[in-house]
């Protein structure tokens, strides 16, 4: 059995190794090539090309690849078709993937596309591309497989992998301990976004709201997790207009900034489903340039009532979201007050968290392991 995948990023090999792990269990001889990087390559998958070949961020930086990655692909596809595998696993990578995808899928290569791309809030539209380049797509969140249908598109539930990574019940006690902060201290935690442009538009608003809470609770530590050396320097050189503020920037360390906090404020994406698992009362924050923000208004691009993934998850409004003029060093102060002054709305919180958390933790890699061998199967009858 020939297993061909390829993962785009990091995150992507995460996933990937975590699979070939699972259908490894299953299928013992199960042989596993395509694209991935160090995790992957351990597992035992031969690696044609490393995930880093595929990892790259915004428009001028794919633009100026294009015509290195047009190549790539080619190169791909003509190395998969001559090889015949079992079966394509796409994961994650849309823009790169779906394009192999479909080329396959026209030539009788079973292929499934693992993680869904966010047809059910942005450009919904793509899922007729989807449909047509993929044969099933694995979802992670349990509401996705009810979207597709909707389209006939064949969609499994697997789970989140972060959701069986993050133990049910953390403890602030040792967070606190390895970050050197105070245990009986109010701590709250300011994560501006892990890509530049939203760090510029959210660290001053959040660091004006700081101001304020620090008036308010005297004591209180703020707590920031720089993802990458750059926004760590430039946070510093925002903070250093806010003399006397009683903060500090780590270098990553998110997960650990996350379990200490009392609160968390932060950028909409993927942190908050972190904060959400990890069970802290959140503050949502979301800003784009004015320009986009009115496109966006305009063309009805954002499908969803919610933009936050507790409260998509929960389809209720659990935690405060703040969008666009909304997010002010006032109005953030308010949320983050209301959560600290109300411990009766934290303990309903805690209790929505902990349920959806067990809704994702389904033990995410053996359960897309379980689907992609009864597709085999099924594609073999």
């Amino acid at each position: 059995m020939l297993i061909v995948l390829v993962a785009g990023e990091a995150s992507g090999d995460q996933l990937g190794a975590a699979l070939m792990r699972a259908i490894a269990r299953q299928a013992p001889g199960a042989r596993f090539a395509g694209i991935g990087g160090p995790l992957m390559q351990a597992e035992g998958c031969d690696c044609w090309w490393d995930t880093g070949e595929l990892s790259l961020m915004g428009l001028s930086e794919v633009i100026s690849h294009l015509p290195r990655l047009l190549k790539l692909r080619k190169q791909l596809v003509q190395r998969v078709l001559e090889l015949k595998p079992d079966v394509f696993v796409g994961i994650d990578a849309p823009d790169f993937n779906l394009g192999v995808e479909k080329r396959l899928k026209t030539r009788d290569i079973p292929v499934i596309h693992y993680v869904s791309p966010t047809v059910w809030a942005w450009r919904s539209g793509r899922v007729k591309t989807i449909e047509k380049s993929t044969d099933r797509v694995m979802c992670l969140f349990p509401f996705e497989p009810g979207f597709y249908q909707r389209y006939s598109v064949a969609a499994d539930y697997t789970g989140h992998p972060k959701a069986d990574e993050i133990p049910l019940h953390v403890d602030k006690a040792p967070a606190r301990l390895a970050l050197g902060t105070g245990a009986e201290m109010t701590c709250i935690a300011l994560l501006p976004g892990s890509r530049m442009a939203e760090v510029e538009k959210l660290s001053a608003s959040m660091l004006d709201a700081a101001v304020i809470l620090q008036k308010r609770y005297p004591g209180a530590m703020f707590l920031v997790p720089a993802a990458t050396q750059r926004i760590g320097e430039f946070f510093k050189s925002v903070l250093g207009g806010y003399p006397g503020l009683n903060c500090r920037v780590f270098s990553g360390r998110s997960k650990e900034v996350m379990s200490a906090a009392d609160v968390v404020v932060c950028a909409s994406g993927t942190a908050t489903l972190e904060v959400m698992l990890i069970n802290r009362p959140m503050v949502v924050c979301y800003r784009v340039s004015g320009m986009t923000y009115h496109l966006m208004k305009w063309f009805r691009m954002l499908k969803t009532r919610y933009f936050s993934l507790p409260n998509i998850l929960a389809a209720s409004l659990l935690v405060p979201e703040l969008l666009q003029h909304e997010v002010t060093g006032r109005r953030i102060a308010d949320e983050v007050m209301r959560w600290l002054d109300q411990p009766a709305l934290i303990s309903d919180l805690k209790m929505h968290f902990d349920q959806l958390h067990r809704v994702l933790r389904i033990d995410a890699a053996a359960t897309a392991g379980d689907v992609v061998l009864r597709h085999l199967a099924a594609a073999g009858d």
